[in-house]
């Protein structure tokens, strides 16, 4: 693993009308990060955090490394544009930190992963999703590590983009903190491991 940070986005919504939608996974996500690492997000305040546009960020360190040492440096971002122009704000910072490609990560709704699975890939097509769409056209390539968060398919006829703008269901809830805490183990092992261990734990079922 280099010295370097990672960028890890949780793509979303901005307001409190959003806030428990589906396609808001992605920023539940990082909040739990956050938590965990005792990080708070900061957004347009004075400071450096002035120069940072269109996002919140929070800077940590994230698990534990063999023998103890602290896990990777790591730039938790969650825009606060829409969701379909969140290239912009990753972009962003991926310059401002000089992140390459490699290192920066998406979490976010996947409509096509069965409600609380979890996904790892790099790359690939992006399956409709406009924030993911927006990003790969602002950072000018797809090949950045993507958490893919499961929320499942709608009911019936309903419109997937409906769907996503809705809460998630009761029974759905009791199952979310589960949901949340795997998606951001999910994370962490990315950066502490590599997307290909992080992939064998991930995606096999115990």
């Amino acid at each position: 693993m280099t010295d370097g940070p990672w960028l890890v986005v949780g793509l979303g919504n901005p307001g409190p009308q959003y806030a428990g939608n589906r396609h808001n996974v992605g920023q539940m996500v990082l909040d739990e990060l956050a938590r965990r690492t005792g990080a708070s997000f900061g957004g347009k305040g004075g400071g450096v955090l002035s120069r940072r546009p269109q996002a919140s960020v929070a800077e940590a360190r994230l698990g534990m490394l063999p023998g103890g040492v602290p896990g990777p440096r790591v730039v938790l971002a969650k825009p606060t544009t829409y969701m379909n122009v969140s290239g912009g704000p990753v972009a962003a910072l991926a310059r401002y930190y000089d992140v390459p490609v490699e290192r920066v990560v998406l979490v976010h709704d996947e409509l096509d992963i069965p409600f609380a699975d979890v996904r790892l890939k790099r790359g690939g097509g992006e399956g409709g999703h406009n924030g993911l769409r927006d990003t790969s056209k602002a950072l000018g390539t797809k090949d950045y590590v993507r958490v893919r968060v499961g929320v499942g398919r709608p009911p019936g006829r309903m419109d997937p983009a409906d769907f996503v703008l809705r809460d998630f269901a009761k029974p759905e809830l009791k199952d979310l903190p589960w949901l949340l805490d795997a998606a951001a183990d999910a994370v962490e092992s990315v950066v502490t491991e590599g997307l290909e261990r992080a992939q064998l734990r991930f995606h096999t079922k115990s």
